[in-house]
Order: C-alpha cells, then sequence, then structure tokens
C-alpha cells in the first residue's frame, strides 16, 4: 500500500521548478514529485553488456545505410544552422 509523504520548508525555487516541470508534463504536483524521485532513485544505469548489445543493435540498423564523408559534413552544417 502506497504510503503519504509531507514534505516541508521546499525551497522557492525547487517548488517552482516542479510546478513548471509539472504543468509542462500535465501532470499533478503529487505526481511529477513522484516521477521526479522515482527517476532520481530508482534509475538502474545500464551494465556494460547492455549498452555494448545496443550499440551494436544501432550499429546493426545503420549498416545498410551508406554514409559518405561529404554527406556527414553537410549534415553537420545543416545541424549549426
Amino acid at each position: 500500500m502506497p504510503t503519504t509523504l509531507t514534505l516541508k520548508n521546499i525551497p522557492d525555487d525547487v517548488y517552482e521548478r516542479l510546478k513548471l516541470s509539472a504543468q509542462a508534463n500535465r501532470r499533478s504536483m503529487n505526481s511529477e514529485a513522484i516521477v521526479h524521485l522515482e527517476a532520481a532513485l530508482l534509475h538502474n544505469k545500464p551494465s556494460t553488456a547492455e549498452r555494448l548489445a545496443r550499440a551494436r543493435s544501432l550499429r546493426d540498423a545503420l549498416s545498410t545505410q551508406k554514409f559518405r564523408a561529404r554527406d556527414i559534413d553537410a549534415m553537420k552544417r545543416e545541424g549549426r544552422s
């Protein structure tokens, strides 16, 4: 069963940022606080093996495309415009 938590003396700037984040994500302040607590406390970092598998999967997905140096340079310039 979920537990109720009351927070006191929240700094004004933290409160305002949480409020803006809740509005941006269309959540209540309570839901937004829970999301941020879960992200901070329950976030599991992927293992080296998981990261390597993800990198290989991405590389394999791109292996069918041919990238030429001039195309890559053009994409870089486009992103800086």
